[in-house]
């Protein structure tokens, strides 16, 4: 039955989604913490390669403040242990004091730990034109 084994991954993942983006709009850093990688690759929407701790202090700090988030498109492929996520993001908001309003798109890279819990290994934000 591999069918019902992906659509129960894709059904896992769509909520932790959901728990990211909650987790975003609050700043919670602690949930943050729990759901990305220790070693995460992330890309910014300006092309700037970031860590874990770079992500985390930049919500502690304030530098992301979002006030919305509307996720549409979304899209997650199945691959074994890790998940794919493609979605497509409204946000309305700002990034080191400047608006960050506008159309962008997330791929983030999920993975399952060694203690079954997904984490984010990777991602990449680019604004949509």
């Amino acid at each position: 039955m591999p069918g019902m084994h992906i659509e129960f991954i894709e059904a896992q993942i769509t909520e932790i989604e959901e728990r990211l983006r909650q987790a975003m709009l609050a700043s919670d850093v602690r949930v943050l913490n729990e759901l990305l990688a220790s070693n995460i690759i992330i890309t910014s929407h300006r092309g700037e390669l970031l860590k874990k701790q770079d992500d985390l202090a930049a919500h502690e700090s304030g530098s992301f403040q979002f006030h919305e988030l509307n996720p549409s498109e979304r899209q997650i492929q199945v691959c074994g242990e890790v998940a794919i996520v493609s979605v497509r993001m409204q946000i309305v908001g700002s990034y080191q004091g400047s608006a960050a309003n506008g159309d962008f798109r997330f791929t983030r890279v999920w993975a399952r730990t060694e203690s079954e819990v997904w984490q984010i290994v990777a991602a990449h934000i680019s604004q949509v034109a």
